[in-house]
């Protein structure tokens, strides 16, 4: 469990520096739409190779798959997109802020339903004062 978590720790150390990264190749090069392509390039080449290494059998069952669950690309596209974009103009902790806010959202909702098929976890009173508490921590990061 603990490397799981420290995976998902580099992981979300990782998102605001593709922020600062992307808008800065796509203020270098004049171009946010062009960034995110030249990202979505490069990520493709590392999953592929990552498949390929770990001799995934899923690309066989790719036809079976609900069509809904494609939407995850499109969620990933207007999020690069999106963070390249604004980014250079609000700053890539107000932009990171708003995303934050937005994954303790989702992520409450997602656990409390079960949607996707995530397990369950109610969202308690409990629990919900630790999210707004999450909240309002990224809020006072940024007005600090």
């Amino acid at each position: 469990m603990l490397h799981h978590a420290l995976i998902m720790l580099a992981a979300g150390i990782g998102i605001p520096v593709l922020a600062a990264l992307n808008a800065a190749l796509g203020r270098t090069i004049g171009s946010p739409a062009a960034a995110a392509t030249i990202l979505f390039i490069v990520a493709f080449a590392v999953a592929l190779i990552a498949a390929l290494l770990s001799n995934a059998q899923g690309f066989a069952k790719l036809a079976t798959a609900p069509r809904h669950l494609f939407l995850a690309g499109v969620l990933i596209a207007f999020y690069v997109l999106s963070i390249t974009w604004i980014a250079p103009t609000m700053g890539v902790g107000n932009a990171v802020f708003f995303v934050l806010l937005g994954q303790l959202i989702s992520a409450a909702a997602i656990d409390h339903f079960g949607l996707f098929g995530a397990q369950v976890s109610s969202l308690t009173w409990t629990r919900a004062a630790g999210i707004a508490l999450m909240a309002a921590g990224v809020f006072v990061t940024q007005k600090a």
